[in-house]
């Protein structure tokens, strides 16, 4: 019974560690970006050891970058991180050049999201009020007749 237990815990803390992964083709592929932008001569490839260490540098940066922006959420009483405690979270520990970078990349997301959503909302309006303008739908002659046909049935049994 013990070695089962330790089997257990050792595929939980297995399936807790797959989980945690970054998915390796979008590392892959940022890493690939980055390096084909700084030698643009010849392809560069990747072992899979290298971005096995990629992986988890940045899942390790994660999880400090998070675990101090969290810190410095609840130095203010509050519970839900925002993106003034990860700036500031850059700062502590010593990656303030990212802020400017990290700024307008921010600032380019909201304004994708907000051009997005109003042209949402606009579509919205715009199919409302062609809704409002469309006459009712006409009852089909077929209902019509057959409420006729039950009044005068009912006209017959008032006599």
């Amino acid at each position: 019974m013990a070695e089962n237990g330790g089997k257990d815990k050792e595929l939980t803390e297995k399936v807790v560690a797959e989980a945690e992964e970054l998915p390796k083709t979008i590392v892959r592929r940022v890493v690939k970006e980055k390096l084909s932008q700084l030698s643009n001569d010849y392809e560069i490839s990747l072992l899979r050891d290298s971005l096995q260490a990629f992986c988890e540098s940045a899942r390790i940066f994660i999880h400090y970058l998070s675990a101090t922006a969290n810190d410095t959420c609840k130095e203010a009483n509050r519970q839900i991180i925002n993106a003034e405690d990860v700036f500031k979270a850059l700062e502590e520990i010593d990656f303030s050049e990212f802020i400017g970078p990290l700024r307008a990349s921010l600032e380019e997301f909201r304004q994708k999201n907000a051009d997005k959503k109003s042209a949402s909302s606009k579509g919205k309006d715009t199919s409302k009020k062609a809704k409002r303008k469309e006459p009712p739908p006409a009852q089909s002659p077929g209902k019509n007749k057959r409420r006729e046909v039950e009044s005068d049935g009912n006209d017959d049994n008032a006599d």
